[in-house]
C-alpha cells in the first residue's frame, strides 16, 4: 500500500516538521470541503433553489473562505506541502478505484 509522506517542510537543520505536514492535510481536507459545498452551491443555483440574495451571501461566504484558506497557507508556507499532497491523494483515490474495478467489474458493471 502507498503512503503520504506527512513530513512537511524542511526546516533550518533538514528535519521536516511534524506540525508542518499535519497543517497541510488539514488544509488539504479543508480545501476539498470548500470545493464540495462549492459544487452543492452550483447545484442549487442551477435547480433554482436559491433565491438572488442567498446565491449573493453564498458567493460571498465562498469567496471569504477560499480568501482565509490561502492567506493561512501563505502565512504558515505550506502551499507547495498542500498542492504536493492533494497531487498524493488524488493519485491514490485513482489507484484505489483501480483496483477495485479491476478486482470486482461485474459488480461496477451493473
Amino acid at each position: 500500500m502507498r503512503r503520504i509522506d506527512l513530513g512537511g517542510e524542511a526546516n533550518e537543520g533538514h528535519e521536516t516538521d511534524p506540525a508542518s505536514g499535519l497543517l497541510a492535510l488539514v488544509m488539504t481536507v479543508v480545501e476539498l470541503l470548500v470545493e464540495a459545498m462549492e459544487k452543492e452551491a452550483i447545484r442549487r443555483m442551477e435547480s433554482g433553489v436559491l433565491n438572488p440574495e442567498e446565491i449573493e451571501r453564498l458567493g460571498t461566504q465562498l469567496l471569504a473562505i477560499e480568501d482565509e484558506i490561502e492567506a493561512i497557507k501563505e502565512r504558515e508556507r505550506i502551499e507547495n506541502d498542500v498542492g504536493e499532497l492533494r497531487t498524493e491523494l488524488n493519485d491514490l483515490l485513482s489507484e484505489g478505484i483501480e483496483r477495485v474495478y479491476n478486482d470486482h467489474p461485474e459488480e461496477i458493471e451493473r
